[in-house]
């Protein structure tokens, strides 16, 4: 399940998670109408977080992977909860490892 939050960085206020793109951009149209007459504010900002509210655009690749990985992994038990219970961060991690290892099992065999 994705989930979405609109940041204003005018107000220094964050929307609730939202987990549809239409839900997403009423907020941020409301909060545009409501607070600032309509008019878009500085570096305002809406996009997919991860269970644990962080950005993916603000993590690093490896970690990002992990994440989308592991939200998947925890959607299965409990869609709308919140941070990734141990065995999904550790799936994730074992997922992540394995495909290191037959990738780098196919490249030594080639060569």
């Amino acid at each position: 399940m994705r989930r979405y939050v609109y940041r204003c960085t005018v107000c220094r206020t964050t929307s609730p998670v939202v987990h549809q793109l239409d839900d997403l951009a009423a907020v941020g149209d409301a909060h545009r109408l409501a607070l600032h007459g309509g008019h878009i504010p500085d570096d305002e900002a809406a996009g997919q977080v991860d269970r644990r509210g962080r950005w993916y655009a603000a993590l690093g690749p490896l970690i990002a992977m992990h994440a989308r990985i592991a939200d998947g992994l925890s959607d299965l038990r409990d869609p709308k909860g919140t941070g990734h219970p141990f065995w999904a961060s550790a799936g994730a991690a074992l997922v992540l490892g394995s495909a290191a290892a037959l990738v780098l099992g196919v490249l030594s065999t080639a060569l």
